[in-house]
Order: structure tokens, then sequence, then C-alpha cells
């Protein structure tokens, strides 16, 4: 209790030193992009791989002993001098979208980095092994593969994925080779269960729920699970001056109805719905569409309640099908289950934040997270900081505020001083 009693007077000492310093390292990164007018850092470009270098750097200022892996992973750790301590990771992604924000994935490097500084720096001694991860791939723009750093961290980088092609037609396979690195060595990067205490990952919300609660850090209960499907719905094309309206076989108009019902179905707590994509091949003004193509993506942090309404959204599609006379054809695109966060350090990170003296407030992630690939191989833990700007993400709108920073910072600090039971 001493040593949580000297953190506390720390703390307090140097209040707003932690937001400022992320916030600094966050511009800092972004100067490093493929384009001119905004922020785009995909795996393995030149870009990417200076800002890899330059994480190595602060990792190693912090000092922290640092390493670059096979597939451009950022370690930084920090040994215990427990005996046969386990090692906790704080984890988050630095590649970006394209015309990305400065803040999506990297502000869950900088935070794990100005927190170990600070361990370091104050003589704080942990029961287990600190390692700080800035994964080199999470967002699966360059190729059709995501989650290749932490894939690789927790074991599951299947050998198929180096078979990926690039826009280029370049694989994933030839990207790493071209890089000095050895394809055949990424299992060794594979972490064992028995060797980890925990995952750790601190992400900008991506959404506006802290943001309109007026709090800045949220503990997240659950990654959401998703299903996504392509229908394609065929009709009968005609002329738009001659058909009458009551005799028409219109794509569109069914995929506008099949549309308005997954709003509807999917408009309750805890589930989203969206149609992201509503085309129509060799669409003309003067012509009744004979063909639609939409997509679905139906998410929850819980599993019954997405499949539920995936069954209901399914069936009502059919029959606004059958009704309209058309024929509507589904394939399923993806289906991925949700992943729970434990509940050791769902509670770890809710004292924490009691403690600072704000409301505990708990909600799940819509978004994937480097965490879920972690799901089964350690407990996992999250915690959201706010977003400014309505909560836009995967933009250079995209904001967070030093203050903010600050909090989550001092929240993951007091997390790691008191975790138990490592």
């Amino acid at each position: 209790m001493a040593q949580v009693s000297e953190l506390a007077g720390l703390q307090t000492a140097a209040r707003g030193m932690f937001g400022e310093r992320i916030i600094a390292w966050a511009d800092h990164l972004a100067s490093w992009s493929e384009t001119a007018d905004g922020l785009t850092c995909t795996y393995l470009s030149t870009a990417h791989l200076a800002v890899a270098k330059e994480i190595a750097v602060l990792m190693k200022k912090a000092g922290l002993a640092v390493e670059i892996d096979t597939v451009e992973n950022v370690v930084g750790r920090y040994k215990s001098p427990a005996p046969s301590a386990k090692t906790v990771i704080v984890g988050s992604h630095y590649d970006t979208v394209r015309n990305a924000g400065k803040y999506d994935g990297r502000l869950g490097i900088l935070i794990g980095l100005a927190v170990a500084e600070h361990i370091l720096r104050n003589g704080i001694t942990l029961p287990f092994n600190l390692e700080v991860i800035a994964f080199a791939e999470e967002e699966g723009v360059r190729f059709p593969a995501s989650y290749i750093g932490s894939r690789a961290v927790a074991g599951r980088f299947e050998e198929r994925l180096l078979e990926s092609r690039d826009a280029k037609g370049i694989t994933l396979a030839q990207a790493l080779l071209e890089n000095g690195a050895d394809p055949k060595a990424i299992p060794a990067l594979a972490r064992r269960a028995e060797a980890l205490a925990g995952y750790l990952e601190i992400h900008i919300e991506q959404g506006p729920v802290l943001l309109e609660a007026n709090l800045p850090v949220g503990v997240v209960t659950a990654i959401a699970g998703g299903s996504r499907y392509l229908v394609t719905i065929d009709g009968e094309a005609g002329h738009a001056g001659t058909v009458p309206m009551s005799s028409r076989r219109d794509a569109v108009t069914a995929a506008a109805e099949m549309t308005l019902f997954v709003e509807s179905r999917c408009n309750r707590p805890g589930l989203v719905g969206t149609v992201g994509r509503f085309s129509v091949p060799g669409g003309a003004t003067n012509i009744i569409p004979g063909r639609c193509e939409i997509s679905l993506d139906i998410r929850s942090g819980d599993d019954a309640v997405r499949l539920a309404a995936v069954v209901d959204i399914l069936a009502e599609i059919q029959r606004i099908a059958q009704r309209r006379s058309v024929k509507a054809t589904t394939t399923q695109a993806l289906e991925t289950p949700a992943v729970p966060c434990s509940p050791r350090l769902q509670e770890a990170f809710a004292a924490s934040i009691a403690r600072a003296g704000l409301p505990v407030r708990r909600l799940p992630s819509g978004a994937g997270h480097d965490a879920v690939m972690f799901d089964g191989l350690t407990d996992i833990g999250m915690l959201f900081v706010r977003s400014g700007n309505g909560g836009v993400s995967h933009s250079p709108r995209e904001t967070v505020s030093a203050d903010d920073a600050d909090i989550a910072a001092r929240i993951l600090l007091d997390v790691l001083v008191n975790l138990k039971d490592v």
C-alpha cells in the first residue's frame, strides 16, 4: 500500500503531464504520411516503416528494451524483478486507414508509452513484466487481411495470409521479404498463454456515447460480433414511361423497403444495423431497375441479440421479395462472434475510474480491435477515451483532448500498480 500512496502523490504533483506529451507525440508521428494532404500510413509503406523506427526511438528514450519484430511490431519491455513473472501487454496499432485521424490506434500506444516511462523513471516495481506493443497492422487497408501484427503475437497468423495480394499484385510474403523479414519466422512471435497475465488496450471511442454523456473514459464490456451479407435483388427491367406502377417488379423499391426494415429492426440498445452498399448495376434514369445489390452489416456485443436480428431481417427480406414479385439472394460474407472483456479487468478499470472521482460508464465496442486476437489466450481489458467532434473517427476531424488523454493515462497507471492475481 505504501507504493500506492507514493504513486498518488506523484499523480497529483504531475497532473497534466501525460496528456500534453501524448498529444505532442501523436502530432509528431502524424508527420509521416504517404500523402501530402492528409494522414495515410498503410502496412510496410515508407511512412509506415519510418513511424515504426520513431516509435522505437520514443520507447528507448523512455527506458524500455526495444525490438522491431518480423512483422514490424514495435515491442517495448520492462522486466519485473519478480522470479517467473508473467507478462501484461498494453497494445494497439499504428497503421491507419486512408485520410485518417491521428488517434485511432496510436492513442493506445502512446498512453501505454507515457505510463511505462513514468513507471521506470519513478522506480515503481511491478509483479509482472510489462510490454507496450505497437502493432504494425490492424486496419486491413493494403492487404485483405487485418490484425497482421496482433495475429502474429497471439499465435493466430495463418500461413495462407502470406498469399494475400495488394492492389499492385504484391503478396504479403513478397512485401515482408522486400523489407528484409523472413515470413518463416512469424510463428516464433507467438506468446504462450501460460506466460501472459492479461492484455490491456486503450482506444479512442470512435463514437459519440461518452461525448454525449460528458465523460472522459468508459469501460468496454465486449467487442461486438458481426454478421455481414450481400443481397442481390432481381426484378424486371422495363420502360420508365410505359409500365404501370401496379405491374412493376422494381428491384430498387424492394431494396429500399428492406433497408428501412434493417433500420427499424436494429433501432434498439446494444444493436446496430447498416446497409452500407446500395448499387444499381446498369441503372439509367428512364429504366425501371431490374437488379439492385445491397450489403448488410449487423453488430452487437451480445451474440444472441445479433443472431435474432439476423434471423428476422433475412426472413423479412424474403417476405418483401415475395410480395413485390422479385427474387432476393443472400450470401453470407462474414460471421464473427462477440468477444467479451474479462470481468476481472473490467472491474480493475472501473475501480480506477472510481478512485479518480469519475462516474463509471460501461459500453460495448461496435468496432473491431487488436484485443479480439487475444480472446481465449489471456484476459482482455479495454478502456475507451472520449472522441471529440461528435465522435467522428477514421477522419482528419478525429480529436482527443489532452485532458482526456491525461485522465486515461492516470487510470492505466493506477490499474497497473493495483493489478492483482497475476
